[in-house]
């Protein structure tokens, strides 16, 4: 953030606030802390407060938290291109897609080299078509998908299509690969991980996730929770 928010009309006028979510934290948590500390520091019956694009709890990085007036602009901020780092990790895949779920199958990755693992990624590029986990806030009938796939319930989930506007490897340590994509609204990183696994004849899963980009507002002009506090209470 340029300049942090001064007076109460500030937060009701409209803020963008730039959080860099912590891991093991929804989305939803960081929300409900800021709106909590805005009204306590003002004495606030109520303030909208809203972000603009889920991270997992297992996700760390930038989420965008919009104040008062700026919630309207919350469509707008989402649809803006996203960029992401983590690693997959080859060999296991989890039904989750990532580690949330713990390891269901292994996989041979003797076969597996870093020429394959770049020349891999080129299948994941331009619009591609990926079906959300089944362990998504995705809604089915009024539900969660997170909620069916808990109980175990098996439910088909159609191929949506996203935009990859580039998928590079920055380093290889099998059986981790990590990564940057850069991407558009609505791809899921975990798909990624998960299909990865399977175009290279073995099996992924998402084991590491930061977003670091959302359009122009970027992860290191984000400040952590507890930085917020102090900020706000000082």
């Amino acid at each position: 953030m340029d300049k942090f928010p001064e007076t109460v009309d500030d937060f009701l006028s409209g803020q963008i606030l730039l959080i860099n979510k912590p891991l093991g934290w929804t989305s939803f948590d960081v929300v409900r802390k800021i709106k909590n500390l805005i009204r306590t520091k003002y004495n606030l019956k109520k303030i909208k407060v809203g972000h603009a694009g889920t991270l997992d709890p297992l996700a760390s990085g930038l989420l965008i938290v919009c104040t008062g007036k700026f919630t309207k602009r919350i469509s707008e901020l989402q649809g803006q291109a996203k960029i992401y780092t983590g690693d997959i990790t080859l060999g296991g895949t989890t039904p989750s897609y990532d580690l949330e779920t713990e390891v269901d199958k292994n996989f041979e990755t003797s076969h597996i080299t870093d020429e394959l693992i770049k020349e891999t990624t080129h299948q994941f590029t331009g619009e591609i078509y990926q079906k959300p986990p089944i362990f998504s806030a995705l809604k089915r009938g009024g539900e969660r998908l997170y909620e069916k796939a808990r109980r175990g319930e098996s439910i088909e989930i159609e191929a949506r299509k996203v935009s990859i506007n580039s998928f590079d490897i920055t380093a290889i340590e099998m059986p981790k690969v990590s990564f940057e994509i850069k991407c558009s609204k609505g791809t899921y990183i975990r798909s990624i991980a998960h299909d990865f696994g399977t175009a290279i004849k073995s099996g992924g899963h998402l084991s590491k996730l930061c977003r670091t980009a959302i359009g122009n507002y970027q992860l290191a002009n984000a400040l952590d929770v507890d930085e917020f506090e102090k900020q706000l209470n000082s």
